[in-house]
């Protein structure tokens, strides 16, 4: 057991109290969980990335809207993106490929190996939270870092879909129209389901910045494994892997928008989800927890 992990002793406050180990433990890890979401959100480069996320939908929608009336329209989902609900929808479809996994890339690179650059990881290990707890803070924060990705398509492309083509009663994939709503729940599940492949993404994220003190090196890491994962999905010579491959279902998110919601590829992707987030959680906290920290 390291200094960091070490438990510390009560504390007596002024008015006799005594004060937990735990306690203590847990407010350092709020607010240190609170740095980290403010540094996601600070940060200029993720700032910008949250721009080029939401001009998707922008740019979705603006062509729908010039288009309205075309007779020649796309296929697939575009083809019934004719409000904002299914603008968002289909901007999430467009992202999830690459820009989206991209953004989880660049947050895992900033997780360990940017702090391990910046020479301020030691430094925070002084904090009374221990490594594990502090690989625990940097997964939720890469977590909720994931849901602000999606939220920003998501609603991006509600509100600027709305506004340019009406929020009116939706088309499913199934043929059956449903109202407000209804739609509004089954974008919010799309979304959830979106963001939990995400986080197995982003377990993997950590585990790879534990593996470096680069977090560029990090962020190509983790972009080439989630494109690779892509490719190999791609190549019907490969079908036997396509089960066990991260990105294989992720595209089951449109499921939400059938009628009756098809839940059967969305549970078992859900349970390769969570394969993915232990077993590289799990790697990423063996490699920290035996980590000479020294910058």
């Amino acid at each position: 057991m390291s200094a960091a992990d070490a438990p510390a002793p009560p504390r007596t406050e002024p008015d006799g109290r005594t004060r937990s180990a735990g306690t203590g433990t847990l407010r350092a890890s709020v607010r240190l969980l609170r740095s980290e979401l403010r540094l996601i959100v600070g940060r200029r480069r993720n700032q910008a990335g949250m721009l080029v996320l939401a001009a998707v939908p922008v740019l979705i929608a603006v062509a729908l809207r010039v288009s309205a009336g075309d007779e020649e329209g796309g296929g697939g989902l575009l083809a019934l993106a004719n409000n904002g609900i299914f603008v968002a929808l289909t901007a999430l479809s467009v992202e999830i490929a690459l820009f989206l996994p991209l953004a989880v890339a660049a947050l895992s690179g900033d997780t360990i190996a940017g702090e391990a650059n910046q020479g301020t990881l030691r430094y925070l290990l002084t904090v009374p939270v221990g490594r594990t707890r502090l690989l625990a803070v940097k997964y939720v924060s890469l977590v909720i870092g994931a849901a602000i990705g999606v939220l920003v398509v998501a609603g991006t492309g509600v509100v600027v879909g709305g506004a340019l083509l009406g929020l009116g009663p939706t088309t499913l994939l199934s043929g059956t129209q449903v109202g407000v709503a209804d739609a509004l729940l089954r974008l919010a599940l799309a979304g959830a389901y979106v963001t939990a492949g995400l986080a197995a993404l982003a377990a993997i994220g950590l585990f790879v910045s534990t593996l470096t003190e680069q977090p560029i090196g990090a962020m190509i890491a983790v972009t080439v494994i989630s494109t690779a994962m892509w490719i190999m999905d791609a190549i019907p010579q490969l079908d036997w892997m396509h089960p066990w491959l991260l990105v294989h279902r992720w595209s089951a998110f449109a499921d939400a928008f059938r009628d009756p919601i098809f839940w059967d590829t969305m549970r078992i992707g859900l349970a390769v989800d969570l394969a993915y987030a232990a077993v590289f959680g799990a790697l990423a906290w063996a490699r920290f927890a035996r980590k000479d920290v020294t910058s």
